[in-house]
């Protein structure tokens, strides 16, 4: 996703540079804009008639004067996006007791889903029950069983000699006796749509009556995640999309295709590895985010989620004095891990979600990790105590080197001074670029 959001935002840029809107540059952005759609594999009508879309309403309104004509194409970018995925069914239904069915191909995230979705409702006050309803795959129910103890939703796993039928009836009845206000099934999959799986789904919601039949897609796979869902679609009236795997590695095609073609409302995103990185659909966060503006209502949640108010103040007032030390360092980068990836949380902020890849070294990361695990803790407090000889025990504790370990060192010492200033400096956005961009 992040890779269609810098094509978009580097054409609004060109587009910035014009004094008026007219056909030939409107045509001009319009083309990068589809070729950008097309290079996140969107569907080429979707895309096309998106453009259209655009060109009628760039071409056909009146430019404010208090706007540039290049914003003014930003706007209605954004407005057509948000036109686009907006839909007022979105959520889940809202009788309780729900009945939740999860289908999709294997590999998708399926089983996975179903537990995120299960600590989302948990979150939310919620009485979740899992059903572990994948006989053709016993392992899904294993894994099923550990998530939902580590989540703390019930789980009804398949009993012996019980055929899929009689198990779904059990279990509907079972999770009423619980007081479930909510139960997800997870429906068994397979390697790709064939007739056994399709029949086995419509046999299975026969038995469920979901009041939510939600398609389990994996963002990465894009148009192809379109025909999945046609497939699922012609056996099984679908209520809602979930698009696991939605991190900064999808290209963000399928959120478009998916929705437009099926005409199935996007209800959930998986967005990590994490239960914890699952996030309800909401419209103008994705369209803030693809259009380079922020998600920082998202990146707020998220912090008010994983983070205690009071370590972050605490940090702050170290920082100012400068008084940061090693320990510090290795208790927010453990923090931050929390929150996801890095490259995600970057998205969130306004105007660094075009920081590339590159500039967020994930196995540096887990190399500096090593690093500060081992040292001592009085080292990480004291880091003017590492000599020479504590440098190597280090570097080979942590299966790096002594080179290395110096950068670390080095790299502590000028981000200390540089966070010192940047919590000083009252605009703390502004120098988090300068200092990710290396100016």
């Amino acid at each position: 996703m992040n890779a269609l959001a810098d094509k978009l935002q580097s054409v609004f840029k060109t587009l910035r540079g014009y004094g008026t809107l007219n056909e030939s540059n409107v045509a001009e952005a319009l083309r990068d804009v589809r070729m950008a759609l097309l290079a996140a594999d969107v569907n080429y009508q979707v895309a096309r008639q998106f453009c259209e879309r655009v060109k009628e309403k760039a071409l056909g309104e009146e430019v404010r004067q208090s706007i540039r004509p290049g914003d003014w194409f930003v706007k209605i970018v954004h407005d057509e996006l948000l036109a686009l995925f907006t839909r007022e069914d979105a959520g889940l239904a809202p009788v309780r007791p729900l009945r939740v069915a999860l289908c999709g191909l294997n590999g998708a995230g399926k089983t996975t889903t179903a537990a995120k979705l299960a600590q989302f409702l948990v979150q939310e006050r919620e009485r979740v029950v899992l059903v572990a309803a994948d006989l053709q795959r016993p392992a899904a129910a294993d894994q099923l069983g550990i998530l939902g103890t580590r989540i703390g939703a019930t789980v009804l796993r398949p009993q012996p000699g019980r055929d899929l039928a009689a198990h779904l009836a059990w279990a509907r009845e079972e999770s009423l006796r619980l007081g479930a206000t909510v139960t997800i099934f997870d429906l068994a999959g397979r390697m790709e749509i064939n007739d056994d799986l399709l029949a086995e789904l419509a046999s299975a919601i026969r038995v469920i009556e979901p009041q939510e039949s939600l398609l389990v897609a994996d963002a990465a796979l894009g148009q192809a995640a379109v025909e999945v869902a046609k497939g699922f679609m012609a056996r099984a009236r679908l209520t809602g999309l979930v698009l696991s795997k939605f991190d900064g590695d999808a290209r963000g095609g399928s959120a478009f295709s998916l929705q437009e073609v099926t005409g199935c409302p996007i209800k959930f995103l998986g967005t990590g590895e994490k239960t914890g990185d699952f996030e309800a659909f909401e419209a103008e966060r994705l369209v803030r985010r693809l259009l380079g503006m922020g998600d920082l209502y998202g990146l707020a949640q998220k912090v008010q989620e994983t983070v205690d108010v009071e370590d972050v103040s605490r940090m702050q007032e170290k920082m100012k004095k400068e008084s940061f030390d090693l320990q510090d360092f290795q208790d927010q980068m453990r923090m931050m891990r929390k929150l996801g990836p890095l490259q995600n949380l970057l998205g969130m902020i306004p105007g660094m979600g075009s920081i590339p890849h590159s500039a967020v070294d994930e196995n540096g990361l887990k190399r500096t990790e090593a690093i500060l695990g081992s040292m001592t803790k009085q080292e990480r407090r004291k880091p003017d105590l590492i000599n020479a000889r504590r440098r190597l025990r280090i570097a080979s504790g942590s299966g790096t080197s002594v080179t290395e370990v110096n950068q670390l060192l080095h790299r502590f010492r000028t981000m200390k001074k540089m966070m010192g200033k940047v919590t000083r400096s009252g605009r703390p956005e502004e120098q988090l670029k300068k200092l990710f961009r290396g100016r």
